[in-house]
């Protein structure tokens, strides 16, 4: 008996030691990383990390990876440095700055050393519709300076396509894809799994097509909301079309004849997508990598070190700084979901965005203010936080030009309205002019398994608990809130618009509008683009020398640190960690990263919220 408690004694010795062996050895590789992040963002941020090499002529590569955005949740100088000492460049979750990438393309233009670009968007994974045409109008100005652009792909996708037919030359391998379907929106809806966990969801709004409640509501989207969504999603699609089949120089019905006449197209060429695509004028030409890299090496030249034709990555062309002087045109940035407090990565924080907007407004070199918003909503404390600091510099005189991006919905709308004029793109989604509160509780599901919460209390209002049924005059007193909280937001944009608050209610109830009717309905007062937002800045501010000044907030050296490890770390380790998980379970965590807002943007202090929930996703 005691040989073999020694043996397992033994045993439980040596399991241990090689658990001790593993944590130590998984926390020294985590504190290497740290120590490697932390050596090469001191170096670049002390201005000692060395120079780009000398810029040779041949092609801007735009070889972007990941999405584009606004606002990255890490700046791109953090990004550069992860991708040089982490080797994050794989990821195609990285965030892109959609103005650093117009910068850079544009000043591409009128380079000497740059002959042309070569777009390799195989890692890019896309971006809202406003940004890709952004990003399209500067590869439009450089194409029209006489500089060729060259498309290669293994395949396209939507977005990618979008990007690749602004350029002279598109080419496809003869094995790939122009994958051209359409848009749709998809959203979980919880009502049967919220029963069964005997959960009760109390839900309080106001707007006939405020749809962002209904996955607490139903299992399936209600009529009103699938024809709303059905419009704008139309119109989207639409003007995707309308676009690239202009820059292809055919007829959209050409472009995407309808998916029956896709697929008759593709049963004539025996299901050759990549036939299909060049008989219909999609591509140019179907070559090899290795053909289209030998078409590239005469046009760019031989660069010997690579063996690849002369070419710089848009990620490492040096873009000179603008202008040392200090600006006069502020530019804050009302980028994500919008919550109460600090922002936070993807989050637009109410506090953070005042005080950017005050600094401006107190800022006696600042002459205007340009908003950029690209926001779904949230908090409605949050938003009121924004507008009346935006009002209070509309009242200093300053003139105040909201650019609208990819949304500016519900609470992105709410901070719109002290401006003295809204640029939007004609496929900016905005308006859902509605709000809602949400407070689930859990008394059922603890009634199941034996708990319960009782005790005594001053006052129904007080009787207030997530444990506990919630009372009939608190249920009262939210549905009051929501309703005055509506009239505000109706009367806050009928008094900006210079419209009766009935005009407004007609057109509101959360309903959900392109930046084209939202134009015919008065709800914005041009088309356009960021750069027309600009122009109307410098008009109404008077503006000789016009100069943006960037209002953002840097992230500490540790937060930025973090930051990058934390991305590295995920870039690396979630598809081994995948191949262990169903593909179902896969679909399910995508569809929930891709519904915004529903479990950790919730912190109003009065569970009111002004968002456009299925604006988010559009594919």
């Amino acid at each position: 008996m005691r040989t073999l408690w020694r043996i397992i004694a033994g045993l439980f010795r040596w399991t241990w030691r090689v658990l001790n062996f593993i944590r130590e050895f998984i926390l020294n590789i985590f504190l290497i990383l740290l120590i490697v992040a932390g050596v090469g963002i001191w170096l670049q941020v002390s201005g000692s990390g060395g120079s780009s090499a000398p810029m040779q002529q041949g092609a801007l590569r735009v070889d972007l990876s990941g999405v584009l955005v606004d606002k990255p949740s890490v700046s791109n100088r953090l990004s550069k440095i992860g991708r040089q000492l982490l080797g994050a460049s794989s990821d195609r979750l990285q965030e892109n700055s959609l103005f650093d990438v117009v910068d850079a393309i544009r000043q591409a233009k009128t380079d000497s050393n740059i002959k042309g670009m070569v777009l390799d968007l195989r890692d890019f994974a896309g971006g809202d519709q406003p940004s890709l045409q952004y990003v399209g109008k500067a590869l439009r100005e450089f194409r029209d300076s006489g500089k060729p652009i060259y498309a290669l792909g293994d395949s396209y996708s939507q977005a990618q396509y979008y990007l690749a037919s602004y350029a002279s030359k598109i080419y496809l391998s003869p094995q790939g894809t122009v994958d051209l379907h359409g848009f749709a929106t998809n959203g979980l809806y919880y009502k049967t799994l919220l029963e069964k966990l005997k959960v009760t969801s109390h839900v309080f709004r106001v707007g006939t097509y405020k749809s962002a409640v209904e996955p607490f509501l139903r299992d399936d989207m209600s009529p009103a909301a699938r024809d709303a969504d059905s419009r704008w999603v139309s119109q989207l699609w639409q003007n995707y079309l309308n676009t690239v089949s202009a820059n292809r120089q055919i007829i959209p019905e050409q472009l995407f004849p309808g998916a029956a006449a896709v697929i008759a197209g593709l049963n004539a060429v025996k299901g050759d997508t990549a036939q299909y695509a060049l008989d219909n004028k999609l591509v140019d030409a179907l070559v090899s990598r290795a053909a289209a890299d030998q078409e590239l090496v005469k046009t760019f030249g031989l660069d010997k070190q690579s063996n690849d034709y002369r070419s710089v990555s848009i990620y490492d062309y040096a873009v000179k700084p603008a202008s040392a002087q200090d600006g006069n045109i502020a530019v804050v940035l009302a980028s994500g979901a919008i919550i109460d407090g600090e922002e936070s990565p993807g989050n637009l924080g109410g506090d953070t965005t005042a005080a950017q907007i005050r600094d401006a407004r107190l800022d006696p070199k600042i002459k205007a203010i340009i908003l950029r918003v690209n926001s779904p909503g949230g908090s409605v404390t949050a938003s009121e936080a924004i507008r009346e600091e935006l009002a209070a510099a509309h009242a200093a005189g300053k003139p105040i030009v909201v650019s609208m991006g990819g949304m500016a919905a519900s609470g992105g709308y709410w901070i719109s309205t002290p401006a003295n004029y809204i640029v939007a793109n004609p496929s900016t989604l905005t308006g859902s002019i509605g709000i809602f509160g949400v407070i689930n509780t859990l008394e059922n599901s603890l009634d199941a398994i034996g708990v319960h919460t009782d005790g005594a209390a001053t006052s129904p209002l007080a009787d207030t608990s997530t444990t506990k049924a919630l009372p009939a005059e608190v249920q009262q007193l939210m549905q009051l809130t929501i309703e005055n909280g509506y009239r505000n937001f109706v009367g806050l944009v009928a008094k900006s618009r210079n419209k009766t608050p009935e005009q407004i209610d007609s057109i509101a109830q959360g309903h959900v509008w392109t930046g084209s009717d939202a134009k015919a309905n008065g709800l914005v007062d041009a088309l356009g683009d960021f750069d027309d937002a600009v122009k109307k800045a410098v008009e109404l501010a008077k503006v000789s020398k016009p100069q943006l000044s960037w209002y953002q907030d840097d992230p500490s050296f540790l937060d930025m640190m973090l930051n990058q490890v934390n991305a590295s770390v995920h870039a690396v380790l979630p598809d081994p960690l995948k191949a262990w998980l169903p593909a179902p379970m896969l679909d399910v965590m995508s569809a929930m990263k891709a519904q915004p807002g529903l479990f950790d943007h919730l912190n109003d202090p009065q569970n009111r919220y002004a968002f456009c929930l299925n604006c988010g996703d559009v594919r």
